[in-house]
């Protein structure tokens, strides 16, 4: 497949935590066409296992659907902050336990068709209480689900993001060999 090339590209907004640009593009068949991307940075997941083999969730309201998510923790990686640490602070802030144990399950796009975003999906476990406070954590609850049930829990639809639901089945795999 021959890559599409740029002919221009022009940032229309900037905020916080996105950057939206067009780029007019050459199509591989020699057309000329548009893209609209989100600019996002990369970001971590989280499969965050307990002692008792429950999986940490977290219920929140997101304003994009307008309605309540479940889903597992995730979050940016600050400027300066390696993945493993984003882990960490993201577990602490949203889940209130800090993790001991920390290991990369995978990673992957969440959106490539009009989004940079690259998510490192990450295994948490031995975890403590140690919570952080971060201003956009105060609505967030913490729902643990057995292992056992992840499967029902997913074909019920009650999870309804891409990168939950990647990330739990892609953790159901691991464990049948791990």
């Amino acid at each position: 497949m021959v890559a599409e090339k740029v002919l221009s590209s022009k940032v229309i907004f900037e905020g916080r935590a996105v950057k939206l640009r067009i780029d007019t593009v050459l199509t591989a068949d020699g057309r000329q066409s548009t893209r609209e991307i989100v600019e996002h940075s990369n970001c971590i997941a989280v499969i965050a296992l307990d002692a008792d083999d429950n999986v940490l969730l977290v219920k929140q309201y997101r304003g994009a659907v307008g309605k309540e998510m479940l889903e597992i923790p995730a979050g940016g990686i600050d400027d300066g902050e390696d993945a493993e640490a984003a882990v960490i602070r993201e577990m602490q802030e949203e889940t209130g336990f800090r993790p001991h144990r920390v290991e990369r399950l995978t990673g992957f796009y969440s959106s490539p068709g009009f989004c940079s975003e690259y998510l490192h999906l990450y295994l948490a476990m031995d975890l403590t209480p140690d919570p952080l406070r971060a201003e956009d954590t105060a609505g967030i609850e913490v729902i643990r689900v057995p292992v056992a049930q992840i499967l029902h829990l997913l074909a019920s639809g009650r999870i309804e993001d891409s990168k939950s639901f990647a990330g739990l089945l892609y953790f159901l795999e691991y464990r049948k060999t791990h």
